[in-house]
């Protein structure tokens, strides 16, 4: 079901549907979809004024000649009322599109109960629209404020009616018309909606106007509109603009300090960002505070009790939650166990959270997508069994934690003696390991975001000529570069691995060998070998570097998928981004005022880097903008001299 709610479907005076924020074209699209090619729709309108018979001709005519003067052929149209209420299941079956119109709420509202439109409606997959107050009595609680003389001052008024159950929206319509319109002396906004909006919200807009809620997906509302809530009203959208009925709760946003452009992001398309921290809210930085919507903090984020209860307080606040999110690696796990208590059905639930966090869980997903992948063997087969693997695969191997991230943890051993005694130290905790056989290549990845259909709307491309567990431990300089386009064997590699994660709606940084040799059971040279998956957005800054790297915006293209499935930030020219990071501990050839010199006119970024990431970033960042891989040999060369 494609779901519209309206005040009017028409701006004032116009005798067809508006355009204005992409009315007509919306509507007709999924029509099109109902009847497929070669059919036109059969519609069913159902009268907010079943017994008035001369109320209900004048508004079949209208709405028919308002369809077919937006050019949309029609197969029927029909009025439902009294005198034939009795063949509505008939009508439904055979209807494309339902349009409850407009009226008096509680005089539709008795008759679609009558009638029993809430069941008959259950599982309809056409269009319904719904007109004034036939929108409002879409809703699961409706909201019927006093509109005829003497409504507003009968105790036995309701407000509050049961509806169709379609949506939770509440609606005031017409917002020109009624925003200082008075019923028995009480203004309508003022003295009676402001004054119910407390514990409820409610949401006005002028015709022309409109939500939407598509199958699957949260609603959009689309125009100027505000909300009214807590006795306060408040703009949420403008003209042309979409504001998505979503509650996304963003965990750790302040770290790293570049994620609140993804808090930005989502906010900007509408969503209520609902942010858990551990600091003060004092403490945050004033970008993160734009743009967040509510704020809980926590004594400590990895107290499942204190972040249970944070996201408590927002459903019964804000409502059903609609996203979990933390888009780091660290918190997954936790992200996972919300999302699976909380029944958030847009992430990775705590049934699928081991295939993304166990390196020996991932080589079976890997085996599906026939990736190869280096041979391995978990630490709990015990020494003997692991000094077998080591006699077939020889020396070097890797040791590393099966749960754990980045270089941390890892060991390179390269000769028996090593191994005995990485043996020997971990005798007590080798369960926590894998050991694997040492591959040689090129370090590279895959980086893009997945709408939930599985569909890459962003692809790049990072390489790592130093792997990260060599700067760490041989506390290097950092160089890698985001290159201009994901090599065509690298994105097929990469959607394959995604595919067979089964990944969806999601930032994914997913690791690779690119082979410097043949190698008997993995491949040919220039063979991408899988390495590891991440399911968040690449560390440190390479999401800026992808920004420079294709004049976008990835913080906003995650957003936009969050918010409506799909990309709507464009892809500009693109270049290659150079990162080096350098080390307080090491002298250099170049001063940082020549790097300055010779590199400003390019340069994207200087930034300290923070503590916590330092080990595997260096203490001082530079990021420069570059046309030729040349030129970015050339940039390492110079920094690091």
């Amino acid at each position: 079901m494609t779901l519209f709610l309206t005040g009017s479907p028409t701006r004032y005076g116009q005798p067809s549907f508006t355009e204005d924020n992409g009315f007509l074209a919306e509507v007709k699209a999924p029509l099109a979809d109902v009847t497929g090619p070669g059919r036109n729709p059969h519609v069913l309108l159902i009268s907010a004024a079943p017994d008035d018979k001369g109320f209900t001709a004048s508004v079949k005519k209208g709405m028919s000649d308002c369809i077919h003067s937006s050019g949309i052929k029609t197969a029927s149209i029909t009025m439902l009322d009294r005198h034939n209420a009795g063949r509505v299941a008939k009508y439904i079956k055979k209807a494309d599109w339902i349009v409850l119109c407009g009226g008096h709420v509680p005089t539709q509202n008795k008759f679609i109960h009558e009638i029993g439109l809430k069941e008959l409606i259950q599982g309809f997959k056409g269009v319904v629209m719904g007109c004034s107050a036939g929108s409002m009595n879409c809703a699961d609680m409706v909201y019927s404020h006093p509109e005829l003389p003497g409504e507003a001052v009968d105790p036995n008024y309701k407000r509050w009616l049961k509806g169709l159950g379609l949506t939770d929206i509440q609606l005031v319509p017409h917002m020109e018309q009624v925003r200082y319109a008075k019923v028995d002396g009480l203004r309508l906004f003022e003295d009676v909606a402001f004054p119910d909006s407390w514990g409820h919200r409610f949401y006005t807009f002028k015709d022309g106007g409109y939500v939407i809620k598509k199958e699957g997906r949260p609603a959009e509302l689309r125009g100027e509109a505000y909300e009214i809530t807590r006795g306060a009203m408040r703009r949420v959208s403008e003209e042309n603009k979409t504001y998505s009925f979503m509650n996304l709760v963003f965990i750790s946003p302040h770290f790293p300090d570049t994620y609140w452009h993804f808090c930005a992001g989502a906010k900007a398309n509408g969503v209520n960002v609902l942010a858990i921290a551990d600091r003060p809210y004092d403490d945050l930085s004033w970008e993160l505070k734009q743009s967040i919507t509510d704020y809980y903090q926590v004594q400590n984020l990895e107290d499942y009790d204190q972040m249970y209860r944070a996201v408590a307080w927002f459903a019964h606040k804000w409502g059903k939650i609609d996203w979990i999110e933390s888009n780091n690696e660290w918190w997954l796990e936790q992200d996972a166990r919300l999302r699976t208590d909380f029944n958030v059905n847009t992430g990775i639930k705590t049934d699928k959270i081991a295939a993304i966090k166990n390196k020996s869980e991932m080589k079976k997903y890997y085996a599906l997508g026939g990736i190869p992948t280096a041979r391995q063997i978990k630490g709990t087969e015990g020494s003997a069994k692991i000094k077998a693997f080591v006699k077939k695969t020889g020396y070097p191997v890797i040791a590393k934690p099966d749960n754990g991230m980045g270089a941390g943890g890892t060991t390179k051993m390269n000769d028996a003696k090593e191994l005995e005694a990485w043996l020997e130290h971990h005798a007590k905790d080798m369960g926590y390991y894998v050991i694997e056989e040492f591959i040689t290549g090129l370090l590279v990845s895959y980086d893009a975001v997945y709408n939930s259909k599985g569909e890459p709307i962003f692809e790049n491309n990072t390489v790592f000529p130093i792997p990260v567990m060599d700067i760490v431990h041989g506390n290097l300089d950092c160089i890698y570069w985001t290159n201009k386009t994901v090599p065509a064997k690298l994105a097929a590699v990469g959607r394959r691995t995604v595919k067979a994660f089964g990944i969806k709606s999601r930032f994914v940084h997913l690791e690779f060998f690119q082979l410097d040799r043949d190698r008997e059971g993995l491949g040919k040279k220039g063979d991408y070998v899988g390495l590891e998956v991440n399911m968040r957005p690449p560390g440190g800054y390479t999401p800026d570097m992808m920004n420079y790297a294709h004049q976008t915006d990835v913080y906003q293209i995650w957003a936009d998928m969050v918010a409506f499935d799909e990309a709507r930030k464009p892809v500009g020219e693109s270049a290659y981004i150079g990162y080096v990071g350098r080390r307080d501990s090491h002298s250099y050839k170049h001063s940082h005022q020549e790097l300055m010199d010779k590199y400003g006119p390019v340069l994207c970024m200087c930034n300290r880097v923070p503590f916590a990431l330092s080990d595997d970033l260096g203490d001082t960042a530079y990021i420069v903008r570059l046309q030729t891989k040349a030129d970015v040999e050339e940039f390492f060369k110079f920094a690091t001299e």
